[in-house]
Parts: C-alpha cells; sequence; structure tokens
C-alpha cells in the first residue's frame, strides 16, 4: 500500500525550530557518545543515595571489563610513588581515563539547554505549541490512536508536507519528548553535579537520591536514542528529501 499523500502544509518550519532542532540535534548525538564513555567506566546502576562495587546493582550492563576484574585477591595501590599520599589498597583496577568524556558531556548539556530554552519560550510566545504540538482531544481518542500505530508498524506513513502538519502519534512522541524526557533527562544531570545540588539539594530529593538520579538518566537517554531511532526511519519513509529541505534552508514543496 503506497504513503497516503497530502497537499502541502500552508507554512513552513519556522527559522527558531531548524536552528533549534540542529543544535539539540548536534548537542544530543554528543551527549549519547559522551554518556556511554562515562557509563563504561562504571556499568551498574542502583536505586537510592548510595551505590558502588561491593553493593548490588538494580541493572548491570554487560559493556564494560572494568567492573569484572576477575576477583577480590589481588591488591593494587592508589599510587605508584613512594611519596603517596595515600597508603591504603585497593582491590581492583580502575579505568578512570574519562574526564574529557565528562567535560564534553557538561558541555554539551548545556547546549542542549540553551536551544531548549529558547524552544520553549518561541513556542510558548508564537503558539507554535497549541497550534502544532499539543495534541487536541479528538485526537486522543483510542481507536484513532491504535489505527495509526498499526499503519505505523507497516510502515505506512503519509506523505512528508514540509511543515508542522503532525499527526497524532508525532504529536504524541513530540509532546513527551520537549516536555518530559528531555526535561527529566536535564534535571536528573543537574541532580548528579555536587555544586548543582549543594545549591539546591532538593533536586536530590526530587529523584530519590543520586544513585536513583543516575538511573532515571539513564532510562531516559534510552527512550530518547529509541525516539531519535524512530524519528529517523519516519524522516526516510515519509520522504527524506522534502524533510532535509523544510528543515534546513529550503522551504516546504509546493
Amino acid at each position: 500500500m503506497s504513503p497516503e499523500t497530502f497537499a502541502p502544509t500552508a507554512a513552513p518550519h519556522a527559522g527558531w525550530v531548524k536552528s533549534t532542532h540542529w543544535i539539540a540535534t548536534v548537542s544530543f548525538l554528543l551527549l549519547v557518545f559522551t554518556g556511554a564513555e562515562i557509563l563504561m567506566v562504571h556499568p551498574r546502576l542502583y536505586w537510592g543515595e548510595v551505590g558502588n562495587g561491593l553493593t548490588p546493582a538494580w541493572i548491570e550492563l554487560p559493556i564494560s571489563k572494568n567492573y569484572r576484574h576477575g576477583g577480590w585477591e589481588g591488591k593494587e595501590a592508589f599510587f605508584s610513588g613512594a611519596d603517596a599520599p595515600v597508603s591504603e589498597a585497593r582491590t581492583f583496577r580502575t579505568f578512570n581515563q574519562n574526564s574529557w568524556g565528562r567535560s564534553l558531556h557538561f558541555l554539551a548539556g548545556w547546549g542542549l539547554v540553551a536551544a531548549g530554552v529558547v524552544y520553549l519560550l518561541a513556542g510558548i510566545v508564537s503558539g507554535h505549541f497549541r497550534r502544532h504540538l499539543i495534541p487536541r482531544g479528538t485526537e486522543l481518542h483510542p481507536r484513532a490512536l491504535w489505527a495509526e500505530v498499526l499503519g505505523h508498524v507497516r510502515l505506512r506513513v503519509r506523505s512528508a508536507t514540509g511543515g508542522p502538519d503532525y499527526g497524532r502519534l508525532q504529536k504524541c512522541a513530540y509532546f513527551g519528548v520537549v516536555f518530559i524526557a528531555f526535561p527529566g533527562a536535564v534535571l536528573t544531570g543537574f541532580a548528579m553535579s555536587p555544586a548543582i545540588t549543594a545549591a539546591h539539594p532538593w533536586l536530590l530529593n526530587l529523584w530519590g537520591g543520586y544513585q536513583s538520579a543516575r538511573t532515571v538518566h539513564f532510562l531516559l537517554a534510552v527512550a530518547l536514542v529509541l525516539f531519535l531511532a524512530v524519528h529517523v526511519v519516519m524522516v526516510v519513509k515519509s520522504g527524506f528529501r522534502c524533510q532535509m529541505r523544510a528543515m534546513t534552508l529550503g522551504r516546504k514543496s509546493t
């Protein structure tokens, strides 16, 4: 069955939508890359305030050899020099050469925050959210939503219109990303910063502790990566050239 063809929408994407979209995209890809590098140092997730290699993990990811170090028998000094400031020994090697990843992760995070703030303010002032993004009550009928889900699963996707003419599932997905997933990822990221939580300890209480914030941060990141993968598939299926033209310097197709 061929995709349903729609007439081009009356208006193209606004310039601020395009710019914030690509800034957020680059920032998010950097966050995924650096976040994976940081996670590989200790791929165990906990719930609550504390967690370490000696406590049970809520989720343990088989992505690194840094935790599976071969046992607790051997010991290794923290420092190799004779004048070491610490004389105690640890029972496993620690791969801790990820300072560049943390620095780039933090920098990319601020890029995402800046783009998000501009997008939210412009979306409210311009009425973009009200007109294009927030689903109407009639669009949330379970039978209509389920029919659209089945259509997407079968890759029966309508052709691109070159503008913010979003379908039911698009509105629901974008709403969840813009107002739930991205803000949640930012707030849990802030909760893992000692400098920020020292001034705003309520952030840790909001998530139930540092380790809970880290776990929620990871789960939200996974959800956003899955959204990105589906989003790219839909862009290709609905008309890659038209979509890319509409989201860059070009205008909608006529």
